[in-house]
Order: structure tokens, then C-alpha cells, then sequence
């Protein structure tokens, strides 16, 4: 990022500071009352460009990313709304593929802090902050102005802040068992919520999902009668080779063949986000034909922060945001597949209200040695507990715990040094965004030469 002033560092805190007073994005409350209120009084900045709306449990980051950069190729000015941040919320707002510049944020923030105030006097509980994220993307990319937003569900759909927007094009990426205790106990639950996001005549793109939540997905659609393009069946990934640095994929689109595309992430659920993502870009554009050469440069400058993040060689440190066993499951598959290391040493610090005995069964297959510990949230789980889930799962000799993430990271390079052996050991850190979002920093601190 831009090297940023004191004085525009100083209040980009400040304005932080005063976001995380309200209610946390953590609490939520099933209704669109209070951010529909707040984007009127705003003047419904939302509707003033068009939307593509990225939801779904796992890849709508990534996906919205790809979705971004192949826009942008396209010469479009491109605004982007995902969360959570790994280390700056800056990161939740990007205009053209960067962060939001602070000075924008600032005068974005100016521009509406008195609205978010008098809303609180108007209902029983105050704008929480991811409503009031939602409202400054939403403000700051009118302000800019964009031609096309790309805006990620924070958690569920119907009742999520940025459903207030009328996409043109909605994506569903797979839906699997995440947020129980707000959207739902079964799959199919928790697909009604999600499905809500979809648009009355509007285009909806549906990554792989599992039969029951399929089932709901279509039924909102007939319902709504929008257009339907599903993975396997409209549009599909036709081929995937590993290449140096990532993957070279074949996609069948819903009006053509795209060959060549030469993805820099891992991963065969990459290639399936891929495959989403550059089927919502071909109804964005409908009968418009996509240049193949803009598809292309638009794939080759994905970034994906965190997701299976190669981010120091020698020793090889990963990173990767997996919070649930559907993500875990991705990155075991992912290092088993596409890395050749002797060794695996994990660092795994996960929130306490995770599915923490199904992440570690997934983990188990790849991690021949664990060290767990805790990020800084209030919300991570101990590390006693998670000690004797870990063990429980991967036996004694397996399991090391530190106090923080920075000690655990510590210890993992210190074990991978083996002078007189020929193994290649890698480390995985994972189970939580803000984990790798601390690792992140930990080692751009520790190893500051690079360029990472």
C-alpha cells in the first residue's frame, strides 16, 4: 500500500475505532430495517451503478476477486466490497483491484458519519459496523465513480446489509454448514437464507452444491423467475493441469469455450471459483462476447491474500483462511496434490465457535506435526481446549501448543531446520482469517528484505 501520512494514518484509526464501537460484525440481527433507512437518507447510492453479488459459504472472497480483476481487464472502473480484512479494513473497499486510498475513506466516512448517528437515535439498536461498512463502500464507490460493483455477502443473504443492493447477476458459490447458530441447523435452512440474495429477473450463477441446497436454490429462482447457469450442467470446468506457479484451465462458459487461461493460484476449488466467476462476468456483459485476450490478463493478476498463500520460501510458509472442515478439506487436498514436502508442520488457531474437531480431521491427513495456539480475537478458542481436541485427534506425540501465533511461528521455523537432512519441510498456518491475517504481519516484520 501507499506510503500514508501521520495525520491520515491518525484518523484512519480513529475512524476505525469509532466503526468498531458499534454493535460488532459478529452480532446479528435478521433485517434489512435499519441499512435500507440508512442508504435512503444517503439517497440509495447502491442504485447507481450496476452490482454482480457474490454468496455462498466458501471462495466468495477469491471469487469476487477474479470476478474484479476480470472487469477491470474489461476497462471498466471496478469498486469491490468483501470482508473479513486480513490486516487493514482498508482492504474491504477496493477501487480498481487497490484498497481504497485513506484520503477517499476519510472524505467517504465525513461524508456519512452524521447520517449513521442520527440513525441511531431512529431505531432500538444502533447501525452495527458492518452496516456501516456496507454504507461507506456503498457511498465511496458512488463518490468515485465506478461503472460496476462487486459486492460479497457478509454472512447468510436475505437479511445481509448488502442485500440492499439490485444485482444484475447473483453467484452462489458451494453452501456448506457455517454460522449455525444465525442461518439455520441443515443445509437446507441455511440455502433459503443464502438464496435470498437472488434477484426477481435477474441471472444467477450456482457453483457446485450439495443436492438439498441446490434444491432451495432453484426454488427461489423459479420463484423469481430468474436465469439459472449451473455448474456441471450450463457451464463447467473442462480441464485443469498444474502448472509452475499455479494452474492452466479449459472453462465452457455459457456462450463459449475459453482455453488457455492461466491461473497463479492452487487448487482445483480455485479453478471451480474460476469457472463462476468468468460465467457471472459473461451475463454481466450478455449478448456482449468477452474478449479472450482481457479473460486472460484477467486470470493471470488474480491475487488471492491468505488462500493457500505462499508467503516465505525456505522454510515454505503457507497461509490459508480455512475456518470450517469444507475449507480445511480444500487446503489438505490442495497441499497433498499440488506441493511436494517431506514434512508438514501446522500452526492452527481457530475461533471457539468453529467447527474445531471437523477442521482438525481434515487437517490430520496433511500435518504430520501440529502447534496450536491463539490469535488475538476475543473470540479465539483457548489453547487448552484446543489441545485436547488436537490430540485426541492427531495422539500425543503430534501435538505442541504456544501462547500466540508469533510463538508458534517461531517454533515452527526453529523445528524446520534439519542440517543434515534432504527433506523439504513446509508450514501451514491456518484456521482462521485473522490468524493468517497476524501471521502475515509476524513475517513481513521478521523476514523485511522481501518483496512478499
Amino acid at each position: 500500500m501507499n506510503h500514508i501520512s501521520a495525520e491520515d494514518q491518525s484518523r484512519i484509526d480513529a475512524i476505525e475505532q469509532a466503526l468498531l464501537a458499534r454493535w460488532p460484525e459478529t452480532r446479528i440481527e435478521p433485517t434489512l430495517e435499519r441499512i435500507a433507512a440508512l442508504v435512503d437518507i444517503l439517497g440509495s447510492p447502491q442504485l447507481t451503478y450496476p452490482t454482480i453479488h457474490v454468496g455462498g459459504t466458501n471462495g466468495k472472497t477469491t471469487t469476487s476477486r477474479m470476478i474484479d480483476s476480470l472487469l477491470f481487464e474489461m476497462g471498466l472502473r471496478t469498486g469491490r466490497f468483501t470482508s473479513p480484512h486480513l490486516e487493514s479494513y482498508l482492504e474491504r473497499i477496493s477501487i480498481n483491484g487497490q484498497p481504497i486510498n485513506p484520503k477517499e475513506l476519510i472524505f467517504s466516512f465525513n461524508d456519512i458519519s452524521a447520517y449513521l448517528d442520527l440513525m441511531d437515535t431512529k431505531f432500538e439498536h444502533p447501525i452495527s459496523f458492518f452496516e456501516a461498512m456496507t454504507a461507506l463502500a456503498f457511498a465511496a464507490f458512488a463518490e468515485h465513480p465506478i461503472d460496476v460493483g462487486v459486492i460479497e455477502v457478509g454472512m447468510g443473504g436475505e437479511w445481509d446489509a448488502t442485500n440492499v443492493i439490485d444485482a444484475d447477476v447473483s453467484v452462489m458459490m458451494p453452501i456448506g454448514l457455517d454460522h449455525t447458530e444465525y442461518l439455520g441447523e441443515t443445509l437446507a435452512e441455511i440455502a433459503q437464507t443464502k438464496a435470498g440474495i437472488i434477484k426477481e429477473s435477474g441471472f444467477v450463477v450456482l457453483a457446485r452444491q450439495e443436492p438439498e441446497a441446490a434444491k432451495e436454490l432453484l426454488k427461489r429462482a423459479a420463484t423469481v423467475g430468474a436465469d439459472v447457469a449451473r455448474e456441471g450442467v450450463e457451464y463447467s470446468l473442462l480441464s485443469r493441469t498444474l502448472a509452475v506457479g499455479g494452474q492452466l484451465l479449459t472453462i465452457q462458459g455459457i456462450k463459449e469455450t475459453y482455453e488457455d487461461i492461466f491461473l497463479p493460484l492452487h487448487g482445483k476449488h480455485q479453478a471451480s471459483n474460476a469457472a463462476a466467476a468468468l460465467v457471472a462476468v459473461e451475463a454481466f456483459f450478455g449478448d456482449q462476447e468477452l474478449d479472450i485476450e482481457a479473460v486472460r490478463a484477467g486470470f493471470a493478476n488474480v491475487t488471492s491474500p491468505g488462500r493457500c498463500e505462499v508467503i516465505h520460501r525456505d522454510p515454505t510458509i503457507i497461509v490459508d483462511a480455512a475456518h470450517n472442515p469444507h475449507g480445511a478439506s480444500a487446503i489438505a487436498e490442495t497441499i497433498q496434490t499440488e506441493f511436494t514436502f517431506d514434512e508438514v508442520i501446522g500452526i492452527v488457531a481457530p475461533m471457539g465457535d468453529k467447527d474445531i474437531r471437523g477442521i482438525l480431521l481434515e487437517l490430520e491427513q496433511v500435518m504430520d506435526s501440529i502447534i496450536v495456539t491463539k490469535n488475538a480475537s476475543p473470540r479465539a478458542m483457548a489453547v487448552e481446549s484446543l489441545e485436547l481436541i488436537a490430540i485426541e485427534i492427531f495422539g500425543h506425540d503430534r501435538v505442541f501448543s504456544s501462547d500466540s501465533v508469533a510463538d508458534a511461528i517461531d517454533k515452527a521455523i526453529k523445528d524446520s531446520v534439519r542440517p543434515l537432512s534432504e527433506d523439504t519441510i513446509g508450514i501451514l498456518i491456518t484456521g482462521s482469517v485473522v490468524t493468517v491475517g497476524e501471521a502475515r504481519t509476524i513475517i513481513r516484520k521478521r523476514f523485511p528484505k522481501e518483496d512478499k
